[in-house]
């Protein structure tokens, strides 16, 4: 396992807005936080505070946080898929409402990707009503020249609770880390 102390605080070298944010691996102890985030973000599935905790701890590697006076303002939350661990699939990504405008979901993102060199393509699942979410990973393959395609996977039929959207499974392949 790759601990956040084996990955050093990235400031984030852009003058202007956002230049007072470091982007870094979370710790267990921001899981909490984490876990905030999404609460508050209205259109994230919360999951237990424990879930947060223990991906802040076992995922480190394939996650960041953004910290904005050493206080998290923002997170992603990935893993290497098993059977395939040249794909990234981001499970969540969210930004405090203070921070939004900032385009720090998307440096999140940069930020991950230049840290995985082996990752060739990213994928996430989004509701058809998260035009936000939409908007964000679009954008995320424009600016990395990469093909974005998007298909069926979970349908509200698979999920136990009555009102969950059917996720779409939308691919970002042709990823070159660093670009």
């Amino acid at each position: 396992m790759t601990h956040s102390a084996d990955h050093p605080s990235t400031s984030d070298q852009a003058t202007g807005e956002g230049s007072d944010l470091d982007f870094r691996p979370p710790t267990m102890e921001e899981g909490a936080a984490i876990w905030r985030i999404a609460r508050d973000s209205g259109t994230l599935d919360l999951n237990t505070s424990y879930a947060y905790l223990i991906l802040a701890r076992d995922f480190a590697a394939t996650s960041r946080v953004a910290l904005h006076e050493g206080e998290p303002v923002g997170f992603v939350l990935g893993y290497l898929r098993p059977s395939a661990p040249q794909r990234l699939f981001v499970w969540q990504i969210a930004v405090d409402e203070s921070q939004r405008g900032r385009r720090i979901a998307g440096r999140l993102l940069d930020a991950l990707l230049a840290d995985l060199p082996q990752v060739t393509t990213l994928e996430t699942t989004i509701t058809d009503d998260n035009a936000a979410s939409q908007r964000l990973f679009a954008s995320f393959a424009e600016r990395q020249g990469a093909e974005h395609s998007i298909e069926p996977l979970l349908e509200e039929a698979h999920f136990p609770d009555p009102g969950h959207g059917a996720e779409l499974l939308h691919v970002i392949s042709g990823l070159h880390a660093g670009t």
